[in-house]
């Protein structure tokens, strides 16, 4: 009897044992409130009137965090969460739950706008002297603020190559929208909002680098860190208060 196994069925199953263990490294990868995260997220898309005491406000401070907050809607995605190999989320997600151009964007904090030419949904804002360490310089971080096709809901305030423009706390500065960069991939309705390292230079780090940015959740108020919170729902640690 032959009991070498044909090369085709060895190779079939070195190819499935491959498989399984990158299905487990990238289940092992994921933070483990991340995929509730997504439920949650889903689950407001659907019927956010149904969720009311989910909804975060644009405007409204929670209790002595020095940033208001950025838009109205749900906290889904956290600083810090994973949901690949490799790649960690640099700030949050808020998810307005209505259609594009319609839920307002506000700026959290005093500082100084930029929208560099090329930029269709994004907006950057300078605040010289971080509010929790004075002695070095932040950025807030505004994208997503437009359509699927990279129509701009963006203030007309602030065209392509405003530069260093002041702006207080509570400027409006556009609308939620979905834009990718991918017509074929809108990413959802939401504002995403990250805090950004300057690079000692005056100038801001690159965003996409989780190393480059902030956790939010001292800023805000909120119990937004992706490596502590595994409900999917994120409140003000404290009753709110109107911002300006």
């Amino acid at each position: 009897m032959n009991l070498t196994r044909p090369r085709w069925q060895v190779i079939g199953f070195v190819l499935l044992a491959g498989l399984v263990l990158l299905a487990g490294c990238w289940l092992l990868a994921i933070r483990p409130g991340s995929l509730n995260r997504t439920r949650r997220v889903l689950e407001w898309l659907r019927n956010p009137q149904a969720h009311p005491d989910w909804m975060i406000h644009a405007g409204e401070r929670c209790d002595q965090a020095p940033f208001i907050l950025p838009t109205n809607g749900f906290i889904g995605y956290l600083w810090g969460d994973t949901f690949r190999i490799g790649h960690r989320h640099q700030g949050i997600d808020i998810f307005g739950g209505t259609p594009v151009n319609e839920t307002p964007v506000l700026a959290a904090y005093p500082g100084f706008l930029t929208r560099l030419p090329d930029w269709k949904s994004t907006l950057i804002i300078r605040i010289p002297a971080d509010p929790l360490r004075p002695g070095r310089q932040i950025w807030t971080y505004y994208t997503h603020m437009a359509d699927e096709q990279g129509r701009s809901f963006i203030s007309p305030q602030f065209p392509p190559g405003t530069y260093e423009m002041y702006v207080e706390a509570g400027t409006f500065l556009g609308y939620q929208g979905d834009y990718s960069g991918d017509p074929n991939n809108p990413t959802g309705v939401h504002l995403h909002f990250s805090i950004v390292l300057d690079d000692g230079t005056g100038k801001f780090r690159n965003e996409l680098k989780i190393q480059n940015t902030l956790d939010p959740s001292p800023y805000l108020g909120l119990d937004v860190n992706a490596r502590q919170v595994q409900s999917g729902i994120q409140i003000c640690l404290q009753p709110t208060q109107t911002g300006e």
